[in-house]
């Protein structure tokens, strides 16, 4: 029965603190419920796993960047560079950095080998971006590698950069591509609006003979950056078009618009959403064939005297007591007021509602298969085995997190997770990760790992925690969720056996009982009133009454028996 559990890998997490990172082993764990720690605090300023979770890049405070084994974390190589940053091809075969040059003649992005340690690239890069780094894009599987140019996207051999660049695409005014998944080579480009024209998204196969004409296309206007996600098996591309100004008036913090388009051009267009208002968060199922998206609506209101600003007040009231009375109706959040008391007889309000956010499935089809509901959420997480998800509330919101099966369409289980930062499905699909981290939260920092249907099976408190992220692992290595539920549980029931045998001792308390209900707060000047008044007026402060306290308190019972005897009589 144990056979799945001893052919996975075992998980693991990465964890980093102000003194360096360390290695834990993953749930589940054997020694009374606490992760076993494989590596000791090492220093560093970051950590990273590759992406297919067989390299891990380590930078120390010398600018040194140490590239090591993930599975026996030995150093493979050590390149000693000034840098800003740093990245690591999918696969872990190169290593790419990116300094402030001098002059344009210093060529100031280098692609490093990772077997040899020599540059087998080099290029001059004026400014770094979230959208131009890595400048050097691979594709998942490294079979394709490519760089943004002026008006075009050069491509490579990712085996051989000594040849240089093998061919051009030309695109006027591209800002920005994503290499698509293993198995297939495509390559989405953006071109952002200019002098009255619309930005678009183009799909272009990545062999140069097919190159003549654009798989698909999407132009559209009011957009000024973009999110590309490609699906695995490289059929579909999700794109979130963001606008930072919206010339309709109706957001304050501009508009979104999700489109879809196929490698095969059969669809070509909007997702068709039943809310209007922003695209909190979209994400695609591990399998390729289904995307999820969490959107809602912004309500906007402008008031110009003080008597409607009070009308909106009691109405705010009214919804807020509503929500908390009937859980259908979420509550509404008001987001920003602002005043102008340049006039003092006008006063100008302006009001953001922010209504609950609804969440659909769709199919690669784009047609919707299931209908999640409403609530306080703005982040989607699949599982990787691709019958689960998450739905979850996190930055402003109180971090409700609600675990969906979407085969069956029921929800598992509903929880909480206060002020998470990160989360993320282990690889094996049975464990659901949040971490409270700095820079962005400087208290409550905490790992917490809930099981797959919402049930907290671990949290650990910190004084400063950094990061927190699995290694990556494939999630074609583990078997199903329900073999390794039962693999688990038989083990642990053998272990508790062999350890029963011949044995009378009581039962171990739970290493991780759950959390006391917090005191309420007492000032510091009132922690010692008791005291205080017992040396003032005498008596003791164990809470036994004084002498005075107990002759009032029976002159204070005889006048209630006079009272009730003259009341009855």
């Amino acid at each position: 029965m144990a056979a799945a559990l001893e052919t996975s890998p075992v998980l693991e997490i990465l964890v980093r603190e102000p003194d360096g990172y360390s290695i834990w082993n993953g749930p589940p764990f054997n020694n009374n419920d606490q992760p076993g720690i494989k590596v000791e605090k090492v220093p560093c300023t970051s950590a990273k796993f590759s992406e297919d979770g067989s390299r891990l890049m380590v930078t120390k405070a010398d600018c040194a960047i140490s590239i090591c084994d993930s599975s026996t974390l030995k150093e493979i190589r050590s390149f000693q560079t000034p840098h800003i940053a740093s990245a690591l091809s999918p696969c872990g075969t190169y290593l790419q950095t990116f300094h402030k040059s001098t002059t344009p003649q210093e060529k100031n992005v280098v692609l490093w080998s990772v077997e040899t340690g020599d540059p087998v690239y080099q290029q001059f890069q004026k400014n770094m971006t979230k959208a131009t780094w890595p400048s050097i894009r691979f594709s998942s599987d490294e079979a394709v590698a490519c760089r943004v140019a002026t008006n075009e996207i050069q491509f490579f051999d990712p085996a051989d950069f000594s040849k240089g660049t093998l061919h051009w695409l030309r695109i006027p005014g591209v800002a920005a591509v994503e290499l698509s998944r293993a198995p297939r080579s495509h390559v989405a480009a953006f071109v952002p609006e200019s002098k009255g024209s619309p930005a678009s998204v183009q799909i272009y196969p990545c062999e140069k003979e097919l190159q003549s004409q654009p798989l698909a296309r999407r132009s559209f206007f009011r957009c000024s950056t973009v999110q590309l996600n490609w699906n695995r098996g490289s059929t579909g591309l999700l794109v979130v078009a963001q606008s930072d100004v919206d010339k309709t008036n109706q957001s304050y913090y501009g508009e979104s618009k999700l489109i879809y388009l196929t490698t095969d051009g059969t669809f070509e267009g909007l997702v068709p959403l039943r809310k209007e208002g922003p695209i909190h968060d979209v994400q695609w199922s591990f399998s390729g064939k289904n995307f999820a998206v969490v959107y809602g609506c912004i309500l906007f209101c402008t008031l110009k005297d003080l008597t409607e600003c009070l009308t909106l007040a009691c109405v705010w009231i009214l919804i807020y007591e509503k929500s908390r009375l009937n859980s259908s109706v979420c509550l509404c959040k008001l987001v920003r007021v602002m005043f102008d008391l340049a006039d003092f007889a006008k006063i100008l309000v302006l009001v953001t509602l922010f209504m609950p956010a609804n969440a659909t499935i769709f199919d690669k089809k784009c047609k919707r298969l299931l209908e999640l509901g409403s609530g306080p959420y703005n982040t989607v997480r699949w599982n990787p085995k691709g019958k689960l998800l998450c739905l979850a509330g996190f930055g402003n919101l109180p971090g409700d997190m609600a675990f969906w099966d979407v085969v069956d369409k029921k929800q598992l289980g509903t929880t909480r997770a206060e002020c998470s930062v990160t989360s993320e499905w282990s690889a094996d699909g049975r464990y659901f990760m949040t971490a409270t981290t700095a820079p962005r939260l400087q208290v409550d920092n905490c790992i917490k790992i809930f099981n797959y249907n919402g049930s907290l099976f671990f949290t650990r408190m910190f004084d400063k925690l950094f990061q927190a992220d699995w290694k990556p692992e494939s999630p074609e290595k583990f078997g199903e969720i329900a073999e390794l539920v039962k693999s688990v549980d038989s083990i642990k029931v053998e272990e508790t056996k062999s350890q029963g045998q011949g044995s009378t001792s009581k039962k171990p308390a739970p290493t991780n009982p759950p959390a006391k209900k917090p005191a309420a707060y007492r000032p510091p000047h009132a922690k010692n009133a008791a005291a205080v008044q017992a040396e003032l007026f005498g008596g003791s402060t164990t809470g036994e009454m004084s002498k005075i306290a107990l002759k009032n308190k029976k002159k204070r019972e005889k006048q209630k028996e006079k009272k009730t005897t003259s009341g009855a009589t």
